[in-house]
């Protein structure tokens, strides 16, 4: 089909409009967070400065609440990667009839509003501890985890799961007819294959508890996390010291996304070159004489 010069300009003004849109608000968090004024402001550029990143790492709240959603985000993953593992692989065992009721109730919690999330997984751990006298677990940061897995679990399990449909299940019985035990098939064939998405699943699941908030407000109780100083601070007026912090998550996700890029080709690379040594291994036993490739 041709394309008309009306549809190219259209389509210009589009990707223009979406690229603004998605990255305009950081473009002026950026602006902000070294221009002089003490309110934020992109306009006049009155001078450069990093005081407000020197403010950020003197507030003591700040950097409380930064603290605690960096543990309770790495919580969630050591909770949320191995049940949403282990519900993957349950979707794939479970006879095809139940699958749908099966994928219905682990999803639900995606679905569920995080408010209500929150103030039930308060409501019950508070009556559960009040019966088996177990107060002590009525903790805002305990109560926290376990309100952001019940429903990140299920993110990490999808994710996970696209992985696993694409798996072979002739290499688990070629293993488990060459006398390899179940165990052993699980962490040397199955759980290498599933590497990039139990990676994949750990990061989502660490970004989606360190931002979330609808939940967190509930059961974090009189403790704080980084969302809720932020609330509390932008209810009170926006100052540049915000625009600091999104600068540094911004950058440190970058950087993060650039360094598993180069990771992954180096891992790419590597496994390629694998694959034709085998290869060439292979074709040498089949002729009898070295191959150039294995010389």
């Amino acid at each position: 089909m041709t394309v008309g010069p009306f549809q190219r300009v259209m389509f210009a003004v589009y990707i223009a409009i979406f690229f603004v849109y998605l990255l305009g608000p950081l473009a002026v968090m950026g602006v902000t967070a070294f221009n002089t004024p003490q309110y934020p402001q992109v306009w006049p550029l009155e001078g450069f400065t990093l005081d407000w990143f020197n403010l950020l790492f003197a507030d003591q709240d700040m950097m409380y609440g930064l603290q605690m959603s960096i543990w309770i985000g790495l919580l969630v993953v050591a909770i949320s990667v191995p049940i949403g593992l282990a519900g993957a692989i349950v979707m794939t065992q479970i006879q095809p009839r139940l699958r749908s009721t099966y994928y219905l109730i682990v999803v639900s919690p995606v679905l569920t509003p995080g408010i209500i999330i929150g103030i039930s997984t308060v409501v019950f751990w508070r009556q559960f501890t009040g019966q088996t006298g177990t107060r002590f677990l009525y903790d805002g940061v305990i109560l926290t985890v376990l309100g952001q897995a019940s429903f990140i679990s299920a993110y990490c399990m999808l994710i996970i799961l696209a992985r696993l449909q694409r798996f072979d299940r002739a290499q688990e019985e070629a293993a488990l007819d060459l006398g390899a035990t179940y165990p052993q098939v699980f962490f040397h064939i199955l759980l290498p294959f599933l590497k990039p998405a139990l990676f994949s699943a750990a990061v989502l699941a660490f970004l989606s508890s360190f931002e979330n908030y609808n939940t967190t407000t509930f059961s974090i109780l009189s403790d704080k996390t980084l969302t809720t100083v932020l609330a509390g601070r932008v209810r009170q007026g926006s100052t540049p010291t915000i625009s600091a912090l999104a600068v540094i998550i911004v950058a440190a996700t970058v950087l993060g996304a650039i360094a598993y890029e180069l990771w992954k080709r180096r891992s790419d690379a590597a496994a390629a070159l694998r694959q034709r040594a085998a290869q060439a291994a292979e074709e040498e036993e089949l002729s009898g004489s070295p191959s150039p490739a294995a010389a």
